[in-house]
């Protein structure tokens, strides 16, 4: 072999060494999500009161099943609430039709674990 073919494959060796040993990436963790929401709007339920909670105003409906659900809603709309004053214990076993929105956001953190968050907001009350 010639002294320019060795230099050649040297030359070639140490170009690939210098790409494989830059190529390599530091993993890093950072604190960012990556989200997305789904919203609903104009929704309606037929659900019997049953108390404001902390967290927001529960409604009890039956499924298709017959079994019961509790429906929480975290938001009312101010017209809403000074028509029906869901804060005391009034409306408590009254059934309503209900209109509302709904926002589901979903979000993985950087550990790649899922998370969901639902608001509900009712937008109109009609008392049955």
């Amino acid at each position: 072999m010639n002294m320019k073919a060795k230099n050649l494959v040297v030359l070639s060796v140490l170009m690939v060494l210098l790409l494989t040993l830059t190529s390599f990436k530091t993993a890093t963790i950072s604190n960012d999500t990556i989200s997305e929401s789904l919203i609903q709007d104009g929704l309606i339920v037929y659900a019997t009161y049953d108390g404001y909670e902390d967290y927001g105003y529960n409604f009890i409906t039956k499924d298709k099943a017959g079994d019961e659900q509790t429906l929480t809603f975290q938001i009312i709309e101010e017209a809403v609430l000074k028509t029906f004053d869901l804060n005391s214990e009034d409306f408590v076993g009254t059934k309503f039709k209900i209109t509302f929105n709904r926002n589901i956001k979903f979000s993985k953190d950087a550990d790649g674990m899922d998370d969901e968050d639902e608001i509900n907001m009712i937008t109109n009350l009609e008392k049955l």
